[in-house]
């Protein structure tokens, strides 16, 4: 080792090295320098301060925002658990043979919970008959008729997403 750094040519090797790499860092420097004086242009350092504290503002009343739009939707998700969401309607003739013409009803309406009202309408020549049966979790307490059975199945259908 102490014969390498002896000789002359090593020497001067190393120290070319030496010399290349402070000017490669002095040229870096310069280069920090003119981007640090292009970032602090404008009136002064304090219009870059006010930049910083007009976005940290914005964000602010973003998150602000944020949280109230979150509330909001979990108000809406709420009220659309309760509200109607499926719906089918079947028609059939009550009184085959009356010539009612096939203008009888039966229609049912759930919410995602399966909860809601069937209401049916028998039509004859010469009167109308209506009822409604309320619905829990999908099912009622009383019988439901075929028409009956079919629209609460296809409206427990469509409600689902």
């Amino acid at each position: 080792m102490n014969e390498f750094l002896t000789n002359p040519q090593n020497l001067f090797y190393i120290l070319s090295v030496f010399g290349l790499i402070i000017i490669v860092l002095i040229l870096i420097v310069i280069r920090l320098s003119i981007k640090t004086k292009k970032l602090m242009s404008g009136k002064n350092g304090r219009s870059l301060e006010q930049s910083f504290m007009s976005m940290q503002k914005e964000i602010f009343e973003l998150q602000n925002s944020r949280k109230s739009i979150e509330d909001y939707l979990k108000k809406v998700e709420k009220r659309l658990g309760t509200s109607i969401r499926g719906f089918e309607n079947v028609t059939f003739d009550a009184f085959s043979g009356m010539a009612s013409g096939g203008k009888s009803f039966s229609t049912a309406f759930v919410n995602e919970k399966k909860d809601g009202i069937i209401i049916s309408c028998l039509n004859a020549r010469d009167h109308i008959r209506i009822f409604s049966k309320k619905v829990t979790n999908g099912k009622t307490e009383v019988e439901l008729s075929e028409e009956e059975n079919l629209a609460l199945t296809k409206a427990i259908e469509s409600c689902s997403l």
